[in-house]
């Protein structure tokens, strides 16, 4: 298969991307030459994809669409997130799927798979490390080191090298990190993780006691499992101002459901990181980009609790596009209404950009609240790993 078209496109992309990643207001929320430009992007890409990936041509003769008859990207078919556990959803032919990422660690299901190769891969860092750097770092530049400690309750790269979470979470700390990491869990023997919270504590202690900054990267279910551990201990920290708190998934088969208002009253009770510097993230594997739903160190309306204003809503970067769509009648919802979030992501270029979840959230503007999962669906998310 000729992928000098995807490479070629891979170069527009970055330069999309490097342009785009500007100021927070200026996202996608806008119309004009910034929403035409995305629109042509994607029509281009789907006629792409849908000539070199055999599954998803399928999928959008089923659904009656092909590219002469597509003009709006909101009318590319989306395919369903479960479609990446049964079939290859890749251009790439086999000797180049030099990485693959699986969802989940459990053995109990069939994990999705996302394939790359070098340019691929390059992509998906560009498109990580443009939306993380004005959510979880907004007062350092794109290209400079921070002046923070950074613990990731994760196993290391080489120990996971088949999570996009933890390839992400590697990829962030080496381009903003100055060498002060320790990622603080171990892969079990069923691939789930197991935390290392003595070593967590550790590194804690040291930055406590040498007045760094701490930003700890984490899922929630970790997050959750590293404060009952330091409650356990009788301990509390009192981290430097400035330290910070990314967390990520869910709890589906491993504990109760934990509030968002509770969650963050446990991290300011053990860790001393109040609510502002608490920032929730939304990724998958079968994605490229990811959502934030807030600026660490953001003052005013900051709160996760809704009595204190407007609730926090999940934003991606201007290269990706969100319909949430009813599930009864495969609509759009209106404003404040629930239904299934649907994706288009413009960094997904050699897998298909367009993906149908199965999550339930609810329309905010150009962004969203995560509701839940879609009754009868598999439990998801990075919190799968913990253990």
């Amino acid at each position: 298969m000729n992928l000098e078209p995807f490479e070629l496109f891979c170069e527009r992309m970055r330069d999309f991307i490097s342009r785009s990643a500007g100021p927070l207001h200026l996202h996608h929320g806008s119309v004009g030459d910034a929403d035409s430009e995305f629109n042509a992007l994607a029509i281009e890409l789907f006629k792409l994809q849908y000539d070199s990936v055999p599954p998803y041509r399928t999928w959008c003769e089923s659904q009656g669409a092909k590219p002469s008859s597509v003009s709006h990207w909101s009318h590319i078919p989306a395919i369903p997130t479960a479609a990446f556990k049964e079939l290859e959803l890749t251009c790439l032919p086999i000797q180049q799927r030099h990485t693959v990422f699986h969802s989940s660690g459990t053995t109990r299901h069939r994990p999705s798979r996302h394939w790359h190769n070098a340019v691929s891969l390059g992509l998906y860092e560009a498109s990580l490390l443009a939306w993380f750097q004005p959510h979880l770092v907004p007062e350092h530049g794109s290209d400079k080191q921070c002046s923070l400690r950074w613990l990731a309750l994760t196993p290391p790269p080489n120990l996971a090298p088949e999570s996009s979470l933890v390839h992400m979470l590697g990829t962030v700390i080496s381009k903003f990190g100055s060498g002060r990491a320790v990622f603080a869990a171990q892969p079990a023997s069923d691939h789930t993780w197991l935390l290392d919270a003595d070593a967590a504590c550790a590194m804690l202690d040291e930055a406590e006691g040498e007045n760094v900054p701490v930003c700890i990267l984490t899922t929630a279910f970790h997050c959750v499992e590293l404060t009952s551990s330091l409650a356990k201990r009788g301990k509390r920290f009192r981290l430097p101002l400035g330290s910070r708190l990314m967390e990520t998934g869910g709890y589906k088969g491993r504990s109760r459901e934990i509030p968002k208002q509770e969650l963050y009253d446990m991290v300011l009770d053990r860790l001393g990181i109040t609510a502002e510097y608490c920032v929730s993230e939304y990724g998958m594997t079968e994605l490229s980009s990811q959502a934030y739903d807030w600026v660490a160190g953001k003052t005013g309306r900051s709160s996760c609790d809704p009595s204190h204003g407007p609730a926090r809503c999940f934003r991606f970067p201007p290269w990706a596009r969100i319909r949430v769509i009813s599930p009864e009648t495969s609509r759009p919802v209106s404003q404040g209404e629930t239904g299934l979030l649907r994706i288009c992501d413009l960094a997904n270029v050699y897998s298909v950009m367009a993906v149908q979840t199965d999550d339930l959230v609810a329309l905010r503007n150009h962004g969203f609240e995560f509701v839940g999962r879609k009754a009868g669906s598999e439990p998801r998310g990075c919190s799968l790993m913990a253990k």
